[in-house]
């Protein structure tokens, strides 16, 4: 069975859109896999597009000597966006090849370690806050905190995640992203506004939650390690389940991680295991997130595997659209030193119509299908029915003017 045709699709999806991988074989099994260029890495299709030609006449099952060859031709700016368009192509062949098997993705990893993925809602409050057009019902105040606080309890989650948020004098919040420039601020300074209106959000989710529900802390680029430093004494009062930090210098999230009240969890912008490696080695992370999409599930099962010899579980990167939930829980059932699985449960109104089946979640658990591949597919009736907007992206909130 031979690769004929790799085309890339895309649809609207809100605030951004959703871009995909169709890769149709000669006996005409059809692999899809997800990825997204609205997370810092613009230009994907196109270099999907242009490495297509060096895999197509190629034999699906040969997915590692395939990724090899294309790591070998684009060497020279490995990484980036290159590396993720290999990933993309990657998780097409695996569904391929899985679907020709009549296999589900997960055999092909090893086999399922889990039949129920643990679960922890991700950017609870901050998608209700940043994009209240989309995401009902809209968060305006601690209240609305708290009361989606409650939401994850009832619903069974053992954990949800959060942002930094500033409240102002009309109690209002707004998102503090400096890192990703909303609001611009490239030195990154932390002060008392941020350390207090931050404390102030994660006891009005702590609130909403209850004792028993872990709570997580994503900092994303938002600081520097002084700034790190001090965020962590501020909110040293409150249990928190991991907080999350992004650095590009593995000695400084060492040095972070060695002054922490909490556990860090870092890493899901890093791409390839020679990236993770220098990070296993300082022990810079109790928990290092793979993003799957971005480094392809074959690839990302060998990181998985270099953590659990340096003691470190793993978590996978997830908040994306339907199938690259499934791609992450196929990952998370065959990798043996998973900690929890991210998952959006704040979605679009017409989320679920872009696929062919939906992601079965009980009691803030993901449980596993044994359909083949990824066990899920876009329908390509409801993606034209939805087409992209010309310029997709996250824009997270601005700072009120």
């Amino acid at each position: 069975m031979k690769v004929s045709l790799i085309e890339t699709l895309a649809c609207d999806a809100g605030w951004r859109n959703y871009h995909f991988v169709k890769l149709i074989t000669d006996d005409g099994i059809v692999g899809w896999s997800e990825f997204s260029e609205d997370f810092g890495s613009p230009g994907i299709s196109a270099a999907i597009a242009r490495l297509a030609a060096k895999v197509v006449g190629q034999k699906v099952s040969d997915h590692e000597r395939i990724y090899a060859e294309l790591y070998a031709a684009t060497r020279p700016a490995a990484g980036g966006v290159v590396a993720q368009a290999i990933g993309a192509i990657e998780n097409a062949l695996l569904d391929a090849k899985a679907k020709a098997l009549g296999l589900p993705c997960y055999a092909l990893l090893g086999g399922k370690l889990r039949d129920r993925i643990p679960l922890y809602w991700s950017h609870c409050a901050t998608w209700r806050i940043n994009h209240p057009a989309y995401y009902k019902p809209a968060i305006t105040d601690l209240d609305g905190v708290k009361a989606i606080g409650r939401e994850v309890r009832e619903q069974g989650f053992s954990a949800c995640k959060t942002n930094i948020f500033i409240y102002g004098e009309d109690g209002k919040p707004w998102g503090y992203r400096p890192g990703f420039g909303s609001p611009y601020y490239p030195e990154l300074n932390i002060d008392k506004v941020v350390l207090r209106n931050l404390h102030m959000h994660l006891e009005a989710l702590r609130d909403g939650i209850g004792p028993d529900v872990g709570l997580l802390l994503d900092l994303n680029f938002n600081a520097k390690t002084e700034g790190y430093l001090k965020i962590l004494r501020a909110i040293a009062d409150i249990d928190m389940f991991w907080v999350e930090i992004d650095s590009y210098n593995p000695q400084a999230l060492a040095y972070v991680r060695s002054h922490s009240p909490h556990p860090i969890a870092s890493c899901e912008t890093l791409l390839t295991l020679r990236e993770f490696l220098p990070y296993f080695r300082e022990q810079a992370m109790d928990v290092a997130i793979i993003d799957t999409p971005w480094n392809g599930v074959w690839q990302s099962m060998k990181i998985a595997a270099s953590a659990e010899a340096h003691e470190v579980n793993v978590a996978p990167h997830n908040f994306y659209g339907h199938l690259c939930t499934m791609m992450n829980a196929h990952f998370a059932a065959a990798v043996p030193n998973l900690r929890i699985m991210e998952i959006d449960i704040d979605r679009l109104p017409w989320d679920d119509e872009l696929f062919t089946s939906t992601p079965q979640i009980e009691n803030g658990a993901l449980v596993m299908s044994d359909a083949p591949g990824w066990g899920i597919a876009p329908d390509e009736e409801a993606l034209r029915a939805h087409p992209p907007k010309p310029h997709g992206g996250l824009d997270y909130g601005r700072k009120p003017s």
